[in-house]
């Protein structure tokens, strides 16, 4: 905020003007946020803002941990603090000032945007690029990330399974060729078919 005053009588100056900036946040934000919180994430908001502003963002998003007066240099502070206390820290960035956080998180996203937000800089340092200025989409990649992990390890237990149990079977000669050969092809299949489930998945299936 800034005023602009009439100071020719310094007893009684006069106000002439008073100019107010903010910024408006975008229209998914704060639903990104509470899906995020839904995820069993942590959510802080680190920003090189004044604490006034950055609290009265952080109200509207839902956020409770806000850390105001961060310079670009100490970001990368601040993460390796966070991952001191949680763990794995993933930073969501889109500017030049979010670079040196972007690649000290484990998870790097930057938040690119056609229209020309989001700067080469931090792309660059992030591990992963969103190509839509959207904060839903971040939730979104947690999400198909978190998915596509558990089926890894679906596909991981139904492998050992099979060579568990086919192996020894095979190894006494208690299975034929062809049974065997059409147990192996029947495991690939079943790992192909579980993997190809996550076209079905959806955004909506976790907001």
């Amino acid at each position: 905020m800034s005023w602009l005053a009439d100071l020719g009588d310094a007893a009684a100056p006069s106000l002439l003007a008073l100019l107010a900036f903010g910024d408006t946040l975008k229209p998914t934000a704060e639903a990104a946020v509470r899906h995020l919180q839904r995820l069993g994430l942590r959510t802080v908001l680190v920003t090189g803002d004044q604490p006034g502003a950055a609290q009265a963002v952080a109200r509207a998003l839902g956020i409770d941990e806000v850390r105001a007066e961060v310079l670009p240099a100490d970001k990368a502070a601040v993460i390796a603090g966070l991952r001191s206390e949680s763990g794995s820290v993933a930073m969501v960035g889109d500017g030049v000032n979010d670079a040196p956080a972007l690649a000290a998180a484990d998870v790097g996203v930057a938040m690119a945007n056609p229209d020309g937000g989001g700067t080469d800089v931090a792309m660059h340092a992030a591990g992963i690029t969103l190509m839509r200025g959207d904060p839903a989409l971040v939730a979104d990649a947690i999400s198909i990330s978190r998915h596509t992990t558990r089926k890894i390890r679906q596909n991981l237990f139904w492998a050992f399974v099979y060579n568990a149990v086919g192996l020894p079977l095979a190894a006494f000669g208690l299975l034929s060729p062809v049974f065997a050969g059409a147990a192996m092809a029947l495991s690939s299949v079943s790992v192909l078919g579980n993997a190809l489930l996550l076209r079905r998945w959806k955004p909506e299936e976790d907001r």
